[in-house]
């Protein structure tokens, strides 16, 4: 047993993976040399060649088409975004050809390609550094979409996606990169692993479950402790996957409790939370004592670093719509 951080995890599965399959390749801005401004390449490029582990330019765009072509070609690629905004030059390419060409093909070209995206705030940087553009990839057909949010996690989530034969845009939180440690059981293996698109719940609880994924569910699980100090039984689930939502756990979860809330950084409007609601209430519509409710960032772009803690979802703004459910 070690312990890790999810930085150190998500590098211990790179390296991993690319130790298993020479076909995997690592590819991003200052992925090689510097080993990521989060550090999560660290020692790849060392010990596994500049072919492998490759420094593109300032184009994201050109980093994904690049990809699209290896994998064509039976490779592998991991492309880092270095940060969640940046994603956008590359958007046409993950939604026109990334995502499209396995089902365009009929099914005879695969797509192997593992987008990683550090995504949300909490670390004091501006826009486009601090942004959750997850809704937007969950919407297109074609890709798969996941989220980790803790280190053990982050080390068998990351082999699991470059196994994968679709592309999965993978979220790493980086507010947590370097904020906790797990221990990981070395003697496991990766079919001992949870699914990778599978949610799980991460505390039990009878009164209200509460949803979370990536960077949130840290908060549920602090504000579920909070809520115990006042008698209150809050069953936490950790989403995992976005795109294909697993909603076979929280399904079940909000028929035992009758009350659900879904969290994001994201801001609420058309956001994951409004899926999730959706499909909850569709399901489990007589089992419900109250609206699904949803806890997320406002509808405004991302704020200066000085006040972003006045617009992220916090412990007191989870209680409240906790409160505010059980109230009905």
């Amino acid at each position: 047993m070690s312990k890790i951080t999810l930085a150190k995890g998500l590098n211990a599965g790179l390296r991993k993976a690319m130790e298993d399959d020479p076909k995997v390749l690592v590819m991003g801005e200052d992925v090689g040399k510097l080993g990521g401004v989060f550090r999560i390449t660290d020692g790849l490029q060392k010990d596994f060649g500049e072919d492998r582990v490759i420094d593109s330019p300032l184009a994201e765009s050109g980093i994904l088409g690049t990809a699209v072509g290896l994998a064509m070609r039976g490779y592998r690629p991991v492309c880092e975004i270095q940060f969640d905004g940046f994603v956008y030059p590359a958007y046409d390419q993950i939604v026109s050809q990334v995502a499209k060409i396995h089902f365009r093909s009929q099914g005879k070209v695969k797509m192997p390609i593992v987008i990683r995206i550090p995504f949300g705030g909490g670390i004091g940087a501006v826009e486009h550094h601090s942004e959750s553009p997850e809704a937007q990839f969950a919407h297109t057909p074609g890709l798969k979409v996941v989220a980790c949010s803790n280190p053990v996690d982050g080390y068998w989530m990351i082999q699991q996606a470059i196994k994968c034969d679709d592309p999965v845009v993978f979220l790493e939180p980086k507010r947590q990169y370097h904020a906790d440690k797990a221990e990981l059981d070395e003697t496991r293996t990766l079919a001992d692993a949870d699914p990778l698109f599978s949610s799980r719940v991460v505390r039990e609880g009878t009164d209200l479950t509460l949803l979370a994924y990536g960077p949130m569910v840290k908060t549920c699980l602090a504000s579920a402790e909070a809520a115990a100090q006042d008698g209150q039984s809050i069953e936490v689930i950790d989403l995992r996957t976005l795109s294909p939502l697993d909603m076979g756990p929280v399904l079940a979860s909000v028929r035992k409790t009758g009350r659900a809330v879904v969290t994001h950084e994201a801001h609420v409007n058309l956001g994951m939370g409004s899926e999730i609601a959706a499909r909850i209430t569709e399901e489990c519509f007589y089992n419900l004592e109250a609206p699904v409710l949803r806890v997320g960032g406002f509808d405004t772009p991302y704020p200066p670093s000085r006040i972003e803690e006045e617009w992220l979802p916090d412990l007191d703004r989870v209680l409240d719509a906790v409160d505010r459910s059980l109230a009905y």
